[in-house]
């Protein structure tokens, strides 16, 4: 029997709750995050012979650190050792939720989408090909009615299928050549800083660009923040 953990993230009121009940059952605990006053959802199901611990994060609409959910969220993530993120859209408000999405895969999560609340989307006009969506962000999709079991089967032998077979999605992000070179050779300025690397340098980098003021604040005790600023306003 193999042991496996994954995560449930998504923006809230996307269904992620109502998925991790739907997977758990009465098989759930509630505490809080070790050292944080956020609550702590933990469960667990029986898949082929898999032991799967599945825990609820907190819902964000990013992992930018500027608030305590989204450092809990993100320390999961790059910390936890889990196997699989599992992340929940909802497929009638698909541009606002894919922002979280491309930021987990900055951070490099082995994710598997979870395409909810289709049937309202449908009622909208609105048709969202999940191929098409596996294909261009590089990950599996599956289509979910979190609140039935509509999916449920295929996205348990998905997320089986991903944790086998994990995928390194920092390397699915493109960007065109002179970011991507920017990109590189600020990380190569970053990782002279061990003590920064708790995240992946990719994501500091990027965040830096990106003005972020939590991740500014984080390397003005860096060694090398003098040669890290100058090469992010080059």
């Amino acid at each position: 029997m193999a042991n496996l953990k994954i995560g449930l993230a998504g923006n809230p009121n996307v269904g992620k709750t109502t998925l991790f009940n739907n997977l758990t059952g009465l098989n759930q605990h509630v505490g809080n995050w070790p050292g944080k006053t956020v609550a702590q959802a933990k469960g667990h199901y029986k898949y082929n012979g898999n032991e799967v611990e599945v825990i609820d994060l907190p819902g964000n609409y990013a992992l930018s650190a500027h608030s305590i959910e989204e450092i809990v969220s993100r320390d999961f993530i790059v910390d936890e050792d889990s196997d699989v993120i599992v992340n929940i859209i909802d497929a009638a408000n698909i541009e606002r939720n894919l922002y979280l999405t491309v930021q987990m895969m900055e951070l490099g999560a082995n994710l598997v989408v979870a395409l909810n609340m289709n049937k309202y989307a449908q009622d909208k006009g609105y048709t969202i090909d999940a191929n098409k969506l596996s294909e261009l962000l590089g990950v599996p999709v599956v289509e979910i009615e979190a609140n039935r079991d509509i999916g449920k089967e295929e996205l348990l032998k998905t997320i089986e299928h991903a944790a086998a077979n994990p995928v390194n999605t920092t390397e699915r992000l493109v960007y065109n050549n002179e970011l991507k070179e920017h990109i590189a050779e600020l990380q190569a300025v970053i990782e002279e800083d061990k003590n920064l690397l708790d995240v992946p340098s990719s994501w500091i980098a990027i965040k830096l660009l990106e003005n972020d003021e939590i991740i500014e604040e984080k390397i003005e005790g860096s060694s090398k923040r003098n040669n890290i600023v100058r090469e992010t306003e080059r």
